[in-house]
């Protein structure tokens, strides 16, 4: 599994670390695990309806910030759940750009079994780095 829960960081909040190859993965891997602390059942998410999600920040720890708040953006004003399945991150005149297209549904109670209302991610111990030819971040979500 490319992350796993920290639950020694918060007990009101829910922390997790996800890793990845490469940027585009590591952000695949943080919004999967983003929804999968609000869903129990990522699978159950069928692609019905599309969004593209275009983001920039001079700071890719930023970046992620953003991305991870429009996922949760997404299920609070439509009730939406999205699953990233393509992400593309340039660096362009130092900035980050990142185009994401996500696929997924509205929430249906009957098959969505839900876990916790994730109302934000916290700027508390997060982080992006490069390491040992790949990436992690470590990421704080409050609850």
């Amino acid at each position: 599994m490319p992350y796993h829960y920290l639950e020694e960081i918060g007990t009101a909040d829910i922390a997790f670390e996800a890793t990845g190859r490469d940027l585009p993965e590591l952000f695949s891997d943080a919004a999967d695990a983003t929804m999968n602390v609000m869903i129990d059942n990522l699978d159950a998410i069928e692609p019905r309806e599309t969004r593209h999600i275009e983001l920039s920040n001079d700071k890719i720890d930023m970046l992620l910030f953003d991305f991870l708040q429009e996922l949760i953006y997404f299920k609070d004003a439509e009730r939406l759940l999205l699953r990233v399945r393509h992400v593309r991150i340039d660096e362009k005149e130092e900035k980050y750009i990142l185009k994401a297209k996500g696929a997924g549904e509205l929430l249906d109670e009957t098959r969505h079994h839900q876990r916790a209302d994730v109302k934000a991610v916290t700027l508390h111990d997060f982080s992006v780095e490069k390491e040992n030819g790949g990436w992690t971040a470590r990421v704080l979500l409050d609850i």
